[in-house]
């Protein structure tokens, strides 16, 4: 009789662990109808909010101006290279020598040097335009950065109002096939890794540059505020990228609620700043390009802009990561309630904070790096390199941004544990209380 008891006591912490494993799954079930209510009543006003703010800035297309053949504002064809030949650089005239033969200053110098040397004699022929088929003669002087070679393909640039001879130049060469290959390469590897989810964030991708190309940039050109362009586009983007590659469900919706809150914060203290620092958002040969262009577009707005829709990628990282902490840190331990789920998931968050505000301080570092140099070469003391309205824009659109990214964490974790820890849900898929379930399930093991 003892040894028929002891396998029957034996099974019987298999079925009890059986049993622990089916409750823990039932109480990691999804958020309740109640509490989904709750978040489609926040989360349905605001999407319909921007889908209204995309419909009445919606521009139409970018309005039409006349080319000034200055910077990118130029009419470009693509050519080839049909062939190239070494001459003397004296004999095209391909440097003007100072008549005094100063050669004291960097021009002087390279006028001499490249006067001394031997240049290529480049062939291009027009493959698309009008104009197929045409052929012209490019100087390239030895010390020139970009060198030209037989087959390759070239970017010309078309000035309709210069003489014939003079009409067309090579401007840059053509990239496109290294790449397309480069972006192949990463969709085959975000597609082996992620699967369905990769897939997903391709498409979402896709949608994305489709609203900043379609919407954002127009609307900007066609004098709309570039902050409320930027706050309906960002937000467009962001509801499409969450949504597709998470799902939706209660978790995604807690993600995108962090997520507005810290874009309306970057707002905030982007637009705060930009004003008290006096930055035109107008430093470069680009921006003034736009300007004069299109006179009506708010130079300082665009760069708020600029900041709102450079911190969203970042932020969308951050809360999805959090509100995922969260909720397995509450599938894994279903009795912690919001302020032990808050503490677990703001650990996790500190680390998270401290990487990504590397990143993106970095990142910016990098964008940065020749104009850093440049101040460098010139031996500017820190803060007169801080205090130039080229170096104190990305100051503010780097320590704006990540202040944003700071608060997402805490933010995100918060809305996470109260949601996931408030959930009661009442019953089981087949409709039964969920407690008399388990109670039964406790009666059957003790039979």
């Amino acid at each position: 009789m003892g040894g028929a008891s002891s396998p029957e006591r034996g099974r019987r912490p298999t079925r009890t662990g059986r049993g622990r494993r089916d409750a823990h799954r039932q109480t990691a079930r999804p958020v309740s109808q109640h509490l989904r209510k709750v978040i489609a009543a926040v989360l349905i006003p605001f999407a319909t909010a921007v889908l209204v703010g995309l419909v009445v800035l919606w521009p139409g297309g970018t309005p039409a101006h006349e080319r000034t053949g200055v910077g990118f504002d130029r009419q470009t064809e693509q050519g080839t290279v049909v062939s190239v030949e070494q001459v003397d650089c004296k004999d095209v005239n391909a440097a003007q020598v100072p008549p005094t033969g100063d050669t004291s200053t960097p021009q002087g110098r390279e006028a001499v040097n490249a006067e001394q040397g031997q240049c290529e004699k480049a062939t291009i022929e027009v493959t698309s335009g009008a104009e197929k088929g045409r052929t012209f003669t490019e100087i390239v002087q030895p010390d020139a950065p970009r060198q030209l070679h037989e087959g390759q393909g070239v970017v010309v640039a078309y000035a309709p109002d210069a003489p014939r001879d003079l009409q067309y130049s090579v401007t840059d060469v053509n990239r496109k096939l290294p790449l397309t290959l480069l972006a192949g390469i990463f969709a085959v590897a975000v597609v082996v890794v992620g699967r369905l989810k990769g897939v997903m964030a391709l498409i979402s991708l896709v949608a994305s540059f489709l609203v900043l190309t379609f919407f954002i940039l127009p609307a900007i050109l066609q004098g709309s505020n570039p902050l409320v362009v930027a706050v309906v586009g960002s937000s467009a983007i962001m509801l499409i990228a969450l949504y597709m590659c998470h799902g939706l469900s209660a978790r995604t919706s807690v993600a995108v609620l962090g997520t507005l809150i810290s874009l309306l914060l970057i707002g905030l203290l982007g637009s705060l700043f930009i004003g008290w620092a006096s930055l035109t958002g107008n430093t470069d040969d680009n921006t003034g390009l736009i300007h004069g262009l299109y006179p009506e577009i708010d130079m300082s707005g665009l760069l708020l802009a600029g900041i709102i829709i450079g911190s969203l990628g970042v932020l969308d990282d951050v809360t999805v990561t959090q509100t995922s902490a969260v909720w397995e840190l509450h599938q894994a331990d279903p009795r912690m309630g919001p302020r032990a789920l808050y503490r677990a998931g703001i650990r996790i968050g500190r680390d998270h904070i401290a990487s990504v505000v590397n990143t993106l301080v970095l990142a910016y570092a990098g964008a940065a790096l020749p104009l850093l140099l440049l101040f460098s070469i010139a031996q500017s003391s820190m803060g007169t390199v801080a205090n130039s309205e080229l170096v104190a824009e990305e100051i503010v659109r780097t320590l704006v941004g990540s202040i944003g990214l700071v608060a997402s964490v805490p933010v995100t974790t918060v809305l996470a544990a109260l949601v996931v820890s408030a959930d009661r849900p009442g019953s089981d898929a087949a409709g039964q209380p969920r407690a008399a379930a388990v109670r039964g399930g406790r009666r059957r093991r003790a039979k």
